[in-house]
């Protein structure tokens, strides 16, 4: 399982990137101390670390310092909106920056960015008792195959990356849709419906009111 360490000062902003990337399947542990951050990443091998700048024992910069000869991937996630500041990181050899606040479905989205940049991806995924391989884009169920359409395919491998998190139709439509994006709710509900049957989903991919949808496992 991927390993994100998430360093803020801010506990509630940690539990918050802990929850969603936990839901995506990631194992994250936090700490809102520079000093002890290092100390951390001493004792354990992370495939990623979300950083803040501004933290008591030594800030994000000087955290980065000790990263960067680890080769370890890393997204500053700070309240400093400074260009200077993002140009700082970034030369330091920061992957990505993010400002607060930030939307969480755009952070899980960089994530997966940076770690496929970095070859450290999941080929496979899981849902309870259904898997995909992502390399072979083969879906089973139980371990027997489960036949499904490009759309649906599309579908069920968003839903799974992001498990327990809501959805918006319209970020469904631009992933699996594209440049083929419409606003027509009928056609993804009749999409949701087909994929809820064949994965046996029909009590786990909810419809949430004026959002859209939410796979709950």
């Amino acid at each position: 399982m991927i390993k994100v360490l998430i360093v803020d000062d801010e506990k509630p902003i940690c539990d918050l990137i802990d929850l969603n990337l936990s839901a995506a399947g990631y194992h994250c542990k936090s700490v809102q101390d520079g000093l002890a951050a290092i100390e951390l990443i001493e004792k354990e091998n992370f495939d990623l670390i979300l950083l803040d700048i501004m933290l008591p024992g030594a800030d994000g910069f000087d955290i980065m310092e000790y990263i960067k000869p680890l080769k370890v991937p890393v997204i500053f996630i700070t309240a400093k909106t400074n260009v200077r500041d993002k140009v700082k990181g970034l030369r330091l050899g920061a992957e990505d920056y993010l400002v607060k606040p930030f939307d969480v479905l755009e952070l899980v989205a960089r994530v997966e960015v940076v770690l496929r940049r970095f070859h450290k991806t999941e080929s496979v995924l899981t849902a309870g008792d259904v898997t995909v391989d992502l390399e072979a884009r083969k879906v089973t169920r139980n371990g027997r195959p489960v036949v499904l359409t490009n759309k649906e395919y599309g579908l069920l491998v968003l839903f799974i990356q992001n498990k327990n998190v809501a959805l918006f139709k319209e970020t469904l439509y631009e992933k699996v849709w594209g440049d083929e994006y419409f606003a027509d709710s009928r056609t993804l509900e009749l999409h949701v419906q087909r994929l809820r049957r064949k994965m046996g989903w029909e009590k786990n991919l909810v419809a949430v009111y004026k959002v859209g949808y939410r796979l709950e496992i």
